[in-house]
């Protein structure tokens, strides 16, 4: 109950902020949002996140694999094998919408 009633209050809270702000500082922040989002210099530094986060995936893959090895479900293998030949192509793009580069 505690929680619910939290939620509801910063709920109102953000409601009666955010039409003191108005419209205008709203189309700022997106205005403000949408530049950074386009600039060069943060879009390579999230492809570079994206990279190094998948090069971490493909590492923990290899050690767990190696650790558990044949005591996984068939079910759960089979899983594994298809979500990692998808992820196979190199240029498709992934689930957050950033290339697979």
């Amino acid at each position: 109950m505690r929680y619910k009633l939290t939620f509801v209050v910063g709920l109102a809270l953000g409601y009666v902020l955010g039409t003191k702000a108005g419209r205008e500082r709203y189309e700022q922040l997106k205005k403000s949002a949408r530049q950074i989002a386009q600039n060069p210099a943060v879009r390579n530094t999230a492809e570079s996140a994206a990279q190094q986060g998948r090069q971490f995936a493909g590492k923990a893959y290899q050690v767990v694999s190696e650790k558990v090895g044949d005591r996984v479900p068939d079910s759960v293998a089979e899983r594994v094998r298809s979500l990692r030949d998808r992820g196979a192509g190199g240029t498709a793009s992934d689930d957050w919408g950033t290339s697979a580069t």
